[in-house]
């Protein structure tokens, strides 16, 4: 069995469901996802809040590009409630006061607040933990499994086929054109591969005889407690202000509780480790009083990442066709709507607007001849 396409794209996460979503209209696009179900390793366990002053600088435009989207969706998004409003605190103990003005220094919109305040909006805050905090007030919570969902109707309505259970086994360049061979045996044709296998980007790109990136992929892991008695349903999101912890509201009944952990792991189905959970609930209790009786769940997820922990869009140079669309981090979900759109805008040679400034920072070729 053979199929002929404009584009392969290889996983059908937020990034691949995006960029295929943002080809299909001019490219007949095949859709390929190892697994049965689409994002099933990091974009289904996203902790899903936009935040701006998150990532390095390439990253917060995309986030800043992407955010009228969020607030003005199109009207066959699927849910009235994409992006739903959610202040972030920055909480700084004396040692961490620095990196809290570094944050407002940016002038992303991070603000000095009282502790006064912060206390009003976040009743469980212990006394004597911060000497100052900061509020960042245009954050919202989004849902990813409705964004996510949009993005793959949209690539199926324009055509494009989506392929599940379809492990690319053998990526070959033959005749001009790629050929990638899945687990099922099924060959499909194209000019051009995108690879967004997010985790797995070094191993398709080792299939397909390119070199790697050095791409690592990381555990986040995270916890849902009982905050009870407090109701955290329109608590703020709080973090320190070197992000080594955050909560924010879960089920509206229920807090989400992480350790910001980033441990380098080979691409898995990675598991929570009990010990992140642990240290995400003691830094958390530093500063909140809130008691934890049990944990209800915990998950973790992988956040793969360049070694400059930049973006990786763009072509190889090594063979023709092998269009790099890797090294999301934490970011994929918030920046979509702006990474989709420039990273189809680059495949298809057209002008990518106002992301065109940071093509050169996102450029995968920058880490070849690194040792």
């Amino acid at each position: 069995m053979s199929q002929t396409f404009d584009v392969i794209v290889i996983g059908a996460g937020m990034a691949g469901a995006s960029v295929a979503a943002g080809l299909g209209a001019t490219h007949n696009v095949a859709l390929v996802e190892a697994e049965a179900q689409a994002g099933y390793h990091t974009t289904g366990r996203s902790a899903a809040i936009w935040v701006r002053n998150y990532g390095p600088a390439d990253v917060r435009v995309l986030t800043g590009l992407s955010r009228a989207f969020f607030l003005n969706p199109p009207a066959d998004i699927g849910t009235d409630r994409l992006a739903v409003g959610r202040e972030i605190i920055y909480l700084a103990p004396p040692e961490q006061t620095e990196a809290l003005d570094g944050l407002i220094g940016q002038g992303l919109g991070i603000e000095e607040i009282s502790l006064a305040r912060v206390k009003a909006m976040v009743p469980a805050l212990i006394e004597g933990y911060a000497v100052r905090a900061g509020i960042e007030r245009d954050g919202f919570d989004m849902d990813v499994a409705a964004l996510h969902q949009f993005y793959l109707r949209r690539a199926r309505a324009a055509g494009g086929q989506l392929m599940l259970r379809s492990r690319a086994g053998r990526i070959e360049r033959k005749h001009g054109a790629w050929e990638v061979e899945t687990a099922a045996g099924v060959i499909l044709r194209a000019p051009v591969v995108v690879n967004a296998a997010g985790a797995w980007a070094d191993e398709v790109a080792r299939i397909a005889g390119v070199a790697p990136l050095g791409l690592v992929a990381c555990r986040r892991t995270a916890a849902i407690i009982d905050p009870a008695p407090y109701a955290v349903e329109h608590w703020p999101m709080v973090q320190s202000a070197v992000h080594d912890w955050y909560i924010r509201a879960e089920a509206r009944t229920r807090l989400m509780v992480t350790p910001c952990d980033e441990t380098p792991m080979h691409a898995h189905d990675v598991q929570p480790d009990e010990m992140d959970v642990a240290i995400g609930i003691d830094r958390m209790q530093k500063a909140l009083d809130i008691p934890v009786r049990r944990v209800e769940r915990a998950w973790a997820g992988l956040r793969t990442f360049s070694p400059d922990r930049s973006l990786a869009f763009g072509w190889e140079t090594a063979v023709p066709g092998f269009f790099w669309c890797a090294g999301q981090g934490g970011y994929g979900i918030q920046t979509a709507p702006a990474a989709g759109a420039l990273a189809a805008a680059m495949v298809k040679g057209e002008d990518p607007g106002p992301a065109a400034g940071i093509i050169a920072a996102i450029d995968p070729m920058r880490f070849r001849g690194r040792t």
